[in-house]
């Protein structure tokens, strides 16, 4: 199973992006799928995880800013970010949830200026 994060870019503060994850292999429907960030300096952590049944859940951080969502058909996971700040530039990746190590792709770099 291969997964690509794609999206990423240089933004000011308050603007927004949004990630894509293309999953190889059909494992977004039966999976609780997550995006993970890390920023330089600081250890991998979560940011959004979306079950299998479609609920939703988010690091205290993004809430009320990022939202999670999923394409089941294309196998695609999405993050969309608003309201960015410089405390969000990071490497963002996704993968299952909870994360398993063999499936952690190269990531997209997210960087917000202030």
């Amino acid at each position: 199973v291969q997964l690509q994060a794609s999206g990423g870019g240089l933004v000011q503060a308050g603007g927004s992006l949004s990630l894509s994850c293309s999953v190889s292999g059909s494992i977004v429907r039966a999976n609780n799928m997550a995006w993970y960030r890390r920023a330089p300096g600081k250890q991998r952590e979560w940011v959004a995880f979306i079950t299998s049944g479609g609920s939703a859940e988010y690091r205290g951080s993004v809430k009320g800013r990022f939202t999670i969502s999923r394409d089941n058909d294309r196998n695609t996971v999405y993050l969309q970010m608003n309201n960015l700040k410089p405390e969000d530039t990071a490497v963002y990746y996704c993968n299952r949830h909870p994360y398993e190590s063999a499936m952690w792709g190269q990531g997209t770099q997210v960087t917000v200026s202030s």
